[in-house]
């Protein structure tokens, strides 16, 4: 059977700001060229990485529009601005929406309302029934506060083709486990969708990664699937403990802070993020930008 082309190393794309808070175009497309050269499977446009709450309507158009010129065709692209509370305003969003060079969307489970998990099931059957490209299931509770159970989860895979995978999020590997080994379909993914679990998931069977960190080390996180997908996990071990160092720095305050700090060393923008989210602290970027060093030191 085919293998689905969201097997293997999603990159949860960032969006650059000027230091006057408009998008930043030339620095989007320097990152997308980057992106691409490093030998990802796929982008993600527009997820929580990429600040789309953070986003009007009319820019995340721009956005999405300006990748999909700049990719011209050559790696598939998942849309990530699917996650809505409200499920009949998400599928007139859908229905309205154009939808041309995008292969699939990525839609998180609602957040702050805490549906019950068949809530979560029938809003995700409504989605199916009006959305014209496929579906990439997205559970992150610790953004949403709805946790959508392993069983949930298999019984959307089952119910509906329109469902290609699930972004895991939750940090739960048993859940993941389940989710692997109870799936109805083989071209239904199980991608981890935090870095720092995606070699032990894809030692337990899963299907690779939607990475914040292959933005800045996207050859050395595209070897790193590679390798756990194709059995070898020694030489997986290998590359995930290069770069297994700077999560903590990454993370430390929050998503796309430190992504963002590391583009700048990089000379890929210049870190800055739309408030309620502040740029990384200097005493951070420090401690970031000596890491980084070490790990170009190791490759």
């Amino acid at each position: 059977m085919k293998q689905s082309i969201w097997r293997g190393l999603g990159v949860a794309l960032v969006t650059p700001f000027t230091n006057g808070n408009e998008v930043d175009y030339d620095a989007l497309g320097k990152l997308i060229t980057h992106v691409s050269k490093g030998g990802v499977d796929f982008l993600v446009v527009l997820g929580s990485t990429g600040e789309a709450d953070l986003l009007s309507l009319a820019e995340k158009r721009q956005v999405l529009d300006f990748v999909i010129e700049k990719n011209a065709g050559t790696l598939p692209i998942m849309a990530g601005c699917f996650g809505w509370n409200n499920t009949k305003v998400l599928c007139d969003y859908i229905k309205s929406f154009n939808f041309t060079g995008i292969e699939a969307i990525l839609s998180s489970c609602p957040a702050y309302i805490k549906p019950t998990q068949e809530g979560l099931r029938l809003h995700y059957l409504a989605m199916a029934d009006c959305c014209p490209v496929p579906i990439m299931l997205y559970n992150v509770p610790g953004r949403t506060v709805s946790n959508m159970e392993w069983t949930t989860t298999v019984n959307l895979c089952a119910e509906s083709d329109q469902f290609i995978g699930i972004k895991e999020a939750s940090g739960d590997l048993i859940k993941a486990s389940h989710i692997i080994y109870n799936r109805s379909r083989t071209d239904f993914v199980v991608t981890s969708g935090d870095d720092e679990t995606c070699l032990p998931m894809m030692g337990a069977g899963g299907d690779g990664v939607i990475s914040v960190i292959a933005n800045i080390y996207p050859k050395q996180t595209k070897q790193l699937v590679d390798a756990g997908l194709a059995g070898d996990v020694m030489l997986a071990k290998q590359y995930n403990e290069l770069i297994y160092p700077l999560h903590q720095h990454l993370y430390a305050e929050g998503n796309p802070t430190g992504i963002k700090a590391a583009l700048k060393i990089a000379g890929i923008g210049n870190g800055r993020l739309r408030l309620p989210l502040l740029n990384l602290s200097e005493e951070r970027t420090a401690l970031l930008a000596e890491t980084m060093d070490a790990v170009k030191q190791k490759t």
